[in-house]
């Protein structure tokens, strides 16, 4: 294996484990429109538990793709939103979605 294809697979291996899991693909899609509160990600993904919502969010805080801003309220109110790096997951998206289109069966 040559050294740029191993740096790629592990580029690739790097993103395949940040967005581990059923539910953060679709926390990313929730945060592609803009900042979101946590209550307004939990009514937009019927069926995550707040410990899930809670756990991703701060996975996705700590490898820079999700900053949350907590405003000095009463009561207190926390935003959650893509940094640059997060926003750009939508090419990462749209280039899932089309080679699906394309190569994957439609069973």
């Amino acid at each position: 294996m040559l050294v740029a294809e191993r740096t790629i697979s592990l580029a690739v291996l790097f993103v395949l484990t940040v967005l581990d899991g059923t539910w953060a693909t679709l926390i990313v899609r929730e945060l592609l429109t803009g900042p979101k509160r946590f209550t307004e990600l939990r009514v937009a993904l019927p069926g995550i538990s707040p410990k899930t919502l809670s756990s991703r969010l701060q996975r996705f805080v700590l490898t820079g793709l999700v900053t949350r801003t907590a405003y000095p309220e009463i009561p207190p109110r926390v935003e959650y939103e893509l940094t640059e790096a997060g926003a750009r997951l939508q090419v990462v998206f749209d280039a899932m979605a089309a080679w699906a289109e394309q190569d994957l069966p439609r069973n």
